[in-house]
């Protein structure tokens, strides 16, 4: 992008007036972090407000998921595969990092086939592939679970926790907690969804929202057509990022996820259980489901106390708002998930707000 073009927009948005207080949410976790990043969020008006939502899959991620996950790999002394960014975050009462610690086999991958290796490498062992994310991730863990049948790979399951982001926006607006204004739409989010799915933030709520990219054209681009949807009072949904998003999405990857999950409900943390906003393994499929193939029974589930990850993603505080922000909480001690990962709004306070 041209950086005389960026510098214009710049101005505009800076030099934006606004008649009164105006409160856009950032549903994406990447968003959040590149507004900080680009420097975009410092040319905002005094009275344009940026609100953190629950668009952090290892933010949302409830601690009972990783109690369950623990207690599985006790008992059945599996290999866990997990991405880097849960290694360090909390459960109930230890953390995926205390467990390796300790001698609990957990092993970081870069990409789900290389569990699904892992799994053909490691023959007498049972590997289980820690499935954490929205619809971006959704596809390729549908074709490993594929690529291990078609292996008739027997060692190999994933412990589901995959999301859907529409139906939680709909559980936030509806339940009128905080004012939002408006939305910016996550953009890798959209590539596999489509506009489309988003289109109840208007046609229910009478919210305008945009799809974004993540560059600091596409971010201030999509600031300012916000902007002017709530100036003329259109409650619309708009695609700025058309280079990425269709109207439709990609029915390749939709159709992949449906062959392999289908729609469930699903805990979201600080929203609770959100019906049809999680994706369950099918039938079809249940012997790569390791909450099927492994029964297990954590302990009760316990939140940390002080800890304000639920608030946050709920758009009520913001991270410098949560009496633990660096204090007690911090990326080296994370107390909450929304420290621990680069997507969560508390780590990207942390490493750009405090400057």
């Amino acid at each position: 992008m041209d950086r005389e073009l960026v510098k214009k927009l710049a101005d505009v948005l800076k030099n934006r007036k606004l008649p009164e207080e105006v409160r856009i949410m950032e549903v994406c976790g990447t968003h959040t972090a590149e507004f900080f990043r680009t420097g975009v969020k410092d040319l905002f008006p005094e009275n344009l407000i940026l609100i953190d939502g629950p668009g952090c899959p290892v933010c949302v991620t409830p601690n009972s998921y990783l109690d369950l996950v623990i207690e599985i790999a006790k008992k059945y002394n599996a290999i866990l595969a997990t991405f880097g960014d849960m290694i360090k975050v909390p459960s109930s009462y230890s953390s995926l990092a205390k467990e390796k610690a300790d001698g609990m086999d957990i092993r970081i991958v870069y990409s789900p086939l290389d569990a699904l290796r892992m799994a053909e490498e490691n023959p007498d062992r049972e590997i289980i592939f820690l499935s954490v994310g929205f619809e971006t991730t959704a596809p390729a863990e549908a074709i490993i679970i594929m690529e291990a049948e078609k292996k008739g790979l027997t060692n190999f399951s994933i412990l589901s926790c995959n999301k859907l982001t529409p139906p939680a926006v709909d559980a936030l607006l509806s339940a009128d907690e905080v004012r939002i204004d408006g939305f910016i739409i996550p953009g890798h989010v959209s590539t596999i969804t489509g506009r489309e799915p988003w289109n109840f933030i208007a046609d229910k709520y009478g919210k305008p929202g945009v799809i974004s990219g993540f560059e600091a054209h596409d971010l201030i681009t999509g600031v300012l057509a916000l902007l002017d949807l709530l100036e003329k009072r259109e409650a619309v949904v708009t695609n700025e990022y058309k280079t990425a998003v269709r109207e439709k999405g990609n029915p390749n990857a939709l159709k992949i996820i449906d062959t392999v999950f289908e729609i469930c409900p699903a805990e979201w943390r600080g929203l609770g259980e959100i019906p049809g906003s999680g994706l369950r393994i099918r039938d079809e499929y249940s012997r790569f489901d390791a909450k099927k193939k492994f029964p297990a029974t954590p302990p009760p589930v316990k939140e940390h106390a002080g800890c304000r990850c639920g608030d946050l993603l709920r758009g009520i505080i913001t991270p410098p708002e949560c009496p633990l922000f660096d204090k007690v909480c911090s990326p080296e001690n994370a107390v909450g998930p929304c420290m621990v990962s680069s997507e969560g709004p508390c780590s990207a306070y942390y490493k750009y707000w405090r400057r």
